[in-house]
């Protein structure tokens, strides 16, 4: 029997689009883009535009933030 598909957690996605855009966007442009989605999580009540946007949005500006990287690097498993 085939087996079922695994579902992605929100977590999994989250990780995925910001190792695309940390890889793909130039660090200037990161916090630009930050900005813009957490601008847009603001307006969370229409359609399209969600308060999911929030979070992503900090995440893809703090990339470019050395104290966010050094958190990381220490939360990180040995």
């Amino acid at each position: 029997m085939a087996e079922a598909p695994k579902s992605r957690t929100v977590r999994d996605r989250f990780k995925g689009f910001l190792n695309r855009v940390r890889t793909r966007v130039p660090p200037g442009l990161r916090l630009v883009l930050g900005l813009l989605l957490i601008l847009g999580g603001t307006l969370g009540f229409l359609p399209i535009l969600g308060f999911w946007m929030i979070p992503l949005g900090i995440a893809v500006a703090a990339i470019d933030i050395e104290l966010y990287r050094r958190w990381r690097r220490r939360q990180k498993p040995k």
